[in-house]
């Protein structure tokens, strides 16, 4: 049986190995976090095909235990006036919902779910090293331990360990925003249940949704140039964002004033296109392989995504090499098409303009009885 490292534990990683399980390999997870709740503060939408491939491997009870849906999307303007309104995704299907959660609440379910099927997440398994041999690749863990295996999956992020292997000249470059977030109570926005409220502010994009107990989750998006590590950690960004948003009306600057803990705030961030995926017996998925900027929303989706086309693509072909490159022919023009469009809008460029590439099917790429290739 192919033995399989997993570096990272995330949403990605996770879903990967409960991906390669279910096709028959054996895996291992390495986790460098000591627990499971990695990104607690943070949230994330699971669009229609994250929600898709997590059905595929069988985890669909597993993440709608969590989290709420959003069936239905509605844009305001500066002045708080709605200009838009429509359904989300596949909003009749209860299992296809897009779905609202917080991150490390999603990173638990998936852990858990992998632990019930008997799949091991090694936990504070930090990743110093990677050396491929001719027969086997091995991880070196800063604790002085090892692991190897047959084949090495680099889950592991933005600031991936297995990427500085693989590319090392490699770094995340900045999309041109920064992102704030966070949550309320004290708040009561106008709005329906399950749905998400995008405002097109003069200065911001604004995004908020309201959970069923009443808590109100939003986002920011504004221009700028990159924080500073020092100015990412002080803690003050509150008052300057409501400044901004108080140029317009609506709810934003509302929603903002009514939240009494910090505000967080982050760069956002892209892998460039064209960066290497793979070496010997070394892969990249997820963000460390094609982050974009968030403005599409599509990270933890496309993470997913490629947790099911890369099992099937590894059960379906003949040998590991022949099962990698099937993968990367597959997932390159997608996720790269996702990085350019979630760039042009951070950088003000709009949706558009940004050529579609010719890929499979989704929904039959995605779906797991059926063969990947021909």
């Amino acid at each position: 049986m192919v033995r399989i490292l997993v570096i990272g534990g995330g949403i990605g990683g996770t879903a990967t190995a409960l991906a390669l399980h279910k096709a028959g390999f054996e895996v291992v997870v390495h986790e460098a976090h000591p627990d499971s709740a990695e990104d607690l503060g943070a949230f994330l939408t699971l669009a229609s095909n994250g929600m898709q491939a997590l059905a595929q491997i069988d985890a669909t009870d597993a993440v709608t235990a969590i989290g709420f849906p959003l069936r239905s999307l509605r844009v305001l303007d500066t002045t708080g006036a709605e200009v838009a309104s429509g359904p989300m995704g596949e909003a009749d299907d209860p299992r296809l919902r897009f779905r609202c959660l917080r991150r490390g609440d999603l990173n638990s379910a998936l852990q858990k779910e992998a632990s019930r099927r008997g799949i091991l997440v090694r936990h504070g398994a930090r990743l110093a090293s990677v050396e491929d041999g001719p027969d086997s690749v091995t991880a070196r863990f800063t604790d002085g331990t090892g692991a190897s295996g047959d084949l090495l999956i680099g889950a592991d992020g933005l600031n991936s360990t297995v990427r500085r292997a693989i590319a090392p000249g490699v770094r995340p470059e900045y999309a041109a925003q920064r992102v704030f977030y966070g949550y309320t109570r004290d708040a009561e926005p106008p709005g329906g249940g399950e749905q998400i409220t995008m405002i097109r502010g003069s200065r911001a994009a604004f995004g908020y949704a309201v959970s069923p107990d009443g808590e109100t989750y939003w986002f920011a998006r504004v221009a700028g140039a990159p924080l500073s590590d020092e100015e990412l950690t002080r803690g003050t960004w509150r008052d300057p964002l409501l400044s901004l948003l108080r140029e317009d009306g609506g709810p934003a600057a509302d929603i903002v004033a009514a939240t009494a803990d910090d505000v967080l705030v982050t760069n956002a961030t892209e892998i460039p296109a064209g960066t290497p995926w793979r070496a010997a017996r070394t892969l990249l998925v997820g963000d460390a392989a094609h982050a974009a900027s968030p403005a599409t929303g599509q990270g933890a989706s496309m993470a997913l995504e490629d947790a099911v086309v890369l099992a099937k693509s590894l059960r379906d072909t003949p040998d590991t090499e022949a099962g990698l490159a099937l993968y990367e022919a597959l997932r390159r023009p997608r996720v790269e098409h996702n990085i350019a469009v979630s760039g042009n809008i951070s950088r003000g460029g709009g949706s558009g303009g940004v050529p579609r590439p010719r890929e499979e099917d989704l929904t039959r790429l995605l779906d797991w009885d059926t063969a990947v290739v021909a």
